[in-house]
């Protein structure tokens, strides 16, 4: 429920202004439109077709999710497995500041701001409902929008490279964002049977 819907909407105005600013595009419907923002609209749509009615909080985090990603580049950090937990620390923590100063600035109190922000940092993941619910929103978005374009940027990764990449993606999803990736999304072509796969594969962990 949006306790005040003409705050809400311009909160999302705002966030998706900031997202508006990344200099990387992508073509959507012929249109080019920059990456983030379109991610941060993939983010929303997924979140009402998973989750339809969640709590204003999840659904101000899940807008912001990506918020000013193209900031902190993945070149800035160590190409090593440290170095990219590095990064993706970095990146949580600095989304959740971005999305705290939009949302103070529109006038959103300091708990709703805390409670987004605990949403963005992926804390009380696996044991908060809508923390996970905000990591199955963000894997069944890579799983339908961006998968096909991660497989053909990594000619180099076979098949079992891939399941296993895919594998890893449902160990961090619940249940139900297990089954939705085999049934309520538009899994890329070409790759439905490695997703069916990994995500027939021990369903029950």
């Amino acid at each position: 429920m949006i306790a005040d819907r003409e705050r809400f909407e311009t909160a999302i105005a705002r966030i998706d202004a900031a997202n508006a600013e990344d200099p990387e595009h992508e073509r959507v419907d012929g249109e080019s439109v920059a990456k983030e923002l379109i991610y941060g609209r993939r983010m929303s749509e997924m979140l009402d077709r998973f989750a339809p009615g969640s709590a204003e909080e999840l659904q101000l985090a899940v807008r912001s999710q990506h918020i000013r990603r193209w900031e902190i580049p993945r070149a800035a950090y160590p190409q090593t497995p440290f170095g990219y937990k590095q990064w993706r620390a970095r990146l949580l923590k600095f989304h959740a500041e971005a999305a705290a100063a939009i949302l103070r600035e529109v006038g959103y109190d300091e708990a709703t701001i805390a409670t987004v922000q605990s949403l963005l940092r992926k804390e009380g993941f696996k044991v908060n409902p809508d923390t996970q619910t905000l990591e199955d929103v963000a894997d069944l978005v890579f799983l339908e929008h961006y998968l096909a374009d991660f497989a053909a940027t990594h000619p180099q990764y076979d098949k079992a490279k891939l399941t296993g990449i895919l594998c890893k993606i449902r160990r961090k999803m619940s249940l139900r964002g297990r089954a939705a990736a085999v049934t309520r999304i538009r899994l890329p072509e070409g790759l439905d049977p490695l997703i069916r796969k990994a995500f027939a594969d021990s369903a029950d962990e």
